[in-house]
Formats: C-alpha cells, structure tokens, sequence
C-alpha cells in the first residue's frame, strides 16, 4: 500500500476504522446481551441492520434508475443481481467480506458468503454463542430499497454455524418492475 505526500498511508487507516468500528459494533452487541439478553441483542441489531440496508437499498435504486422491465426476465434477473452487489459492495468492504451472487433460476438470486467480518468480530467479542445473523434482514432492506419484493428470503447455509460458506436464497416476485402487472 501506498503512503500519502504526508507520509500516511490513508488506505490502512481506512482499513482500521473499518475493524474497529466492526469491534465496537460486536462489543456493543455484548453489552446488550449481557445487560438485556440475547434475543433483545439480536432483535435491535437485525433492525439496525435493516435499516441501514434499506438505506444503501435506496442510494443504489437512486444511482441506478428505475428496475428494468424488458420483457427479457433473465435479463432484468441479471441487472437486478448486479444490483444487489453493489449493495454489498457499499454496506461491506471486499476487503472485509468474500462473496459473490448468481442467478440460479427464473426468479432466485444466490448469494454466497465466504468470509464474513461480522462474524469474525462476533467471535472475537466472544458472543458467537446465541449470535443470530441478520443477512435475511440485511436482503430484505435492501430489497426494499430497490424497489423489489421477495417471495423467500431464507439462509440455506451459515458460516455462524461452521458451513464453509453462507448460502441465502432470495427469491423474487415477478414481474420486477412495481406496477407491470396488468
């Protein structure tokens, strides 16, 4: 990595804001569990995690303009794909996370997780125990954002629970576009 003409390297101070609000984040999760229990810790952290889903769900609808509707379904799938990694890509790092979409079907998109900073953190914290992870949260924000309706929004794997790779099916309403229904 590169240092600046003062001599900092802004790319790795970057990097640990990024960790250490992430520890702060599951050192807070902690607190919570240990003042209030943890079911309270994971009900106020899948709505925070919401929240700022729906968040970036709705900067990147902004960005990207109103969902296809060409009449080409895999198409507009593909688009709305790109989409949602983009989401991910602003709400998390690549430098923090390993994961990747597909569309795997008429109406699924696939999101695979293979490294996971939160959870990562979590451990740390040692709060792995009891930890309920948000990404359906997480998608459903985002979906929101974009303007999109899920039919099923469900983790088939999860890293939390030992898996190599955390496996979350979304599955769409179709038609994408709000109002193309006849």
């Amino acid at each position: 990595m590169s240092t600046g003409e003062d001599g900092v390297n802004h790319r790795a101070r970057t990097l640990e804001a990024y960790r250490l609000w992430w520890q702060h984040d599951a050192n807070w999760y902690q607190g919570v569990a240990k003042r209030f229990g943890q079911q309270v810790a994971n009900e106020i952290n899948a709505e925070a995690m919401r929240k700022i889903a729906l968040k970036v769900g709705q900067q990147v609808a902004r960005r990207s303009g109103a969902l296809p509707d060409s009449g080409d379904g895999a198409k507009d799938l593909e688009e709305l794909r790109r989409r949602y990694d983009e989401c991910g890509d602003r709400m998390f790092p690549r430098e923090l996370r390993n994961a990747s979409t597909e569309v795997a079907g008429d109406d699924l998109i696939v999101l695979t997780l293979r490294r996971n900073f939160a959870i990562t953190m979590v451990r740390m914290a040692g709060s792995l125990e009891g930890y309920q992870c948000p990404c359906t949260d997480v998608h459903a924000g985002w979906s929101e954002g974009l303007g999109v309706t899920l039919s099923e929004n469900r983790a088939t794997s999860c890293l939390r629970e030992g898996d190599a790779a955390c496996h979350l099916l979304m599955r769409v309403r179709t038609p994408l576009s709000p109002g193309a229904e006849g």
